[in-house]
């Protein structure tokens, strides 16, 4: 499944609780409990430390040394087809007002020359969750709400969880292979790039993931580098997972040129496990307006939980109302959205929504669809 709603669900209350946390919490000399819901606080002159309880009332409590951070109570849980209950993680650079000291973050991705990172994990048995290192990006130098786009790392992860989206291939990167998911969690772009076996620690830079999200036409050289952050996303239990230790830094004055050359292909997935075939019929037609319904069948064979559907409507058309799916346009670029009850498709699975449009000249249909980011057969 996934899951990235905290961007969501904690968009209206992170930005006060994190500033508040920070009073309550300070900075970290010897070890310090936190067990506020969004309680933060500062290690090594250079890192924030957050509890983000932001999926349940339960409690959760931290214990933060100096160079990371345990899990010390997990009350919380949820089902493992939804979102998680929390992300305590360490971060730089700036989440929702609250900035790191001395960060150099926001800064396009075109003045990067590198970004070192380390860092090293505990894991546990007998919990659900995964180990995610995110990198969050967005067009605009933001300092606080969602950004558009979330990298998502996933170092381990323990228990019938996955990630936003379907997978779209493997690619090789710091001498590692990756499973590449795609998706989109209602609220911001996801690309995640998972480990086949748990890493424990894991010295990278941090560039690499993104110039290849960037290959991928996910961003450009202009958008901006807003916050790196290591963590975990618990489902059920998760005491004991800790963060030994963390190193992180955003090195500027170089250049990070776009690519020359036509971007890397990835491993195909197995045999159709990212495949979808997408039929669209009109209703009713009139001389000006129409209904249409669209129906989206996963015809791979891996679950998706969470769909995005992107087309563009011929010149002359324009969405006015919708049923069973959210749908926007601009321009004539189409988003359909899943609603809550729509939006898991089992392989051989399909669902379908509908719209009402104005109509200017005579009608035809899109010519081609994307589901998560994937190129979709017509039906």
């Amino acid at each position: 499944m996934k899951r990235s709603l905290r961007a969501i669900a904690a968009a209206g209350l992170l930005a006060a609780g994190s500033i508040v946390a920070v009073a309550l919490g300070g900075t970290a000399s010897a070890d310090t409990q936190i067990c506020d819901q969004y309680g933060s606080t500062t290690i090594g002159g250079k890192y924030v430390v957050q509890n983000n309880r932001w999926g349940t009332s339960a409690q959760q409590c931290i214990n933060v040394t100096s160079t990371g951070f345990s899990i010390t109570r997990a009350d919380g849980s949820a089902p493992t087809n939804g979102a998680p209950v929390s992300y305590p993680s360490i971060f730089v650079g700036c989440h929702y007002t609250n900035c790191s000291p001395g960060t150099n973050l926001p800064v396009q991705v075109k003045n990067i020359s590198s970004a070192p990172a380390s860092i090293s994990y505990n894991y546990v048995s007998g919990a659900i969750y995964d180990a995610a290192y995110d990198i969050w990006l967005d067009p605009s130098p933001k300092k606080d709400g969602v950004n558009q786009m979330e990298i998502m790392i996933w170092l381990n992860r323990q228990g019938s969880i996955q990630p936003i989206g379907s997978p779209v291939g493997n690619t090789n990167i710091a001498g590692r292979t990756w499973e590449v998911w795609r998706g989109s969690n209602g609220s911001n772009n996801v690309i995640s790039y998972v480990a086949p076996s748990a890493i424990p620690s894991f010295s990278f830079d941090a560039l690499a993931f993104i110039n290849d999200t960037r290959n991928r036409g996910a961003i450009t050289n202009d958008w901006y580098l807003t916050s790196i952050q290591a963590g975990f996303e618990p489902w059920q239990g998760g005491v004991g997972l800790a963060v030994n230790s963390f190193s992180q830094s955003v090195n500027t004055g170089g250049s990070n040129p776009p690519p020359t050359s036509t971007p890397p292909t990835t491993t195909p997935p197995p045999s159709g496990s990212s495949a979808c075939t997408v039929t669209y019929r009109s209703t009713n037609v009139w001389n000006n307006g129409f209904t249409a319904e669209v129906t989206v069948k996963n015809t791979g064979n891996s679950t998706i939980n969470g769909w995005t559907l992107n087309y563009n409507l011929p010149s002359g058309q324009n969405v006015t109302s919708a049923w069973n799916a959210t749908v926007s346009q601009s321009g004539s670029a189409v988003t359909a959205r899943n609603v809550d009850y729509n939006g898991t498709l089992a392989p051989g699975a399909s669902t379908n929504f509908g719209y009402q449009a104005t109509l200017n000249g005579g009608f035809s249909a899109p010519s081609s669809f994307t589901l998560n980011g994937t190129a979709c057969a017509r039906g």
